[in-house]
């Protein structure tokens, strides 16, 4: 019993061994906080923001993404606030992108093919309002985009339950705490990062169609 036991626990080892190996060869994208001249701004919120940051932030044409909250009823929220559901914000990522490279459309198939936007008020174990599935739009152009893009996926039957993403008008964004900016980058150790966020990513850049970014 105990030579089995010996086993299992290296067997175990091993594998988790190999997890953390294949974890730190992924090169994870990063935001240019160089403005650039013309680019446009969307915002997306589809659960942790930590994820979001890193989808948008591996696509082609996007120059950076920042963490923050929308959505919200109070005024300069800060983490703490957020997180308990009080405030009505979701977790949100700004995306400053070039729209001669990518076009807003392609944010909002990779906005749909990076989350479930079945889920309502939670993203996998992530629970509550403030991960929620929103869409915010600053004009009537993105707001039918979004529209028909919905009613195009609905209509496909893509998902067995209804879509239950939000969309709503931008009020104001608020940018997060420094800490939560590039997270991934700076924490690729941290459990929920290695278990949750970067497997996440690999099946986005695995299984959406869209253009990313050469380097990566």
């Amino acid at each position: 019993m105990k030579i089995k036991l010996y086993f299992s626990a290296l067997l175990l080892n091993i594998v988790f061994s190999s997890c953390a190996q294949n974890a730190s060869k992924i090169i994870i994208p990063t935001g240019d906080p160089k403005p650039v001249k013309g680019e446009a701004v969307a915002y997306f919120a589809e659960g942790c923001f930590w994820h979001t940051e890193i989808v948008f932030q591996s696509l082609y044409g996007v120059r950076d993404a920042v963490s923050g909250y929308a959505g919200g009823k109070s005024e300069n929220p800060d983490y703490e606030m957020v997180t308990s559901g009080n405030t009505g914000h979701a977790e949100t990522v700004k995306v400053y992108y070039d729209p001669s490279k990518i076009s807003y459309q392609t944010l909002v198939d990779a906005f749909f093919a990076s989350h479930d936007p079945t889920q309502v008020n939670r993203q996998g174990n992530d629970v509550g309002s403030q991960y929620r599935s929103v869409a915010f739009y600053s004009n009537d152009t993105e707001k039918k985009i979004l529209e028909n893009t919905i009613a195009d996926l609905s209509a496909r039957k893509k998902y067995t339950k209804k879509i239950a993403t939000q969309i709503t008008k931008l009020n104001m964004f608020y940018p997060a705490e420094d800490y939560h900016q590039e997270y991934i980058l700076h924490h690729p150790d941290n459990g929920y990062v290695k278990n949750v966020n970067l497997p996440e990513y690999e099946h986005f850049r695995k299984t959406f169609k869209g253009r990313f970014k050469p380097s990566l």
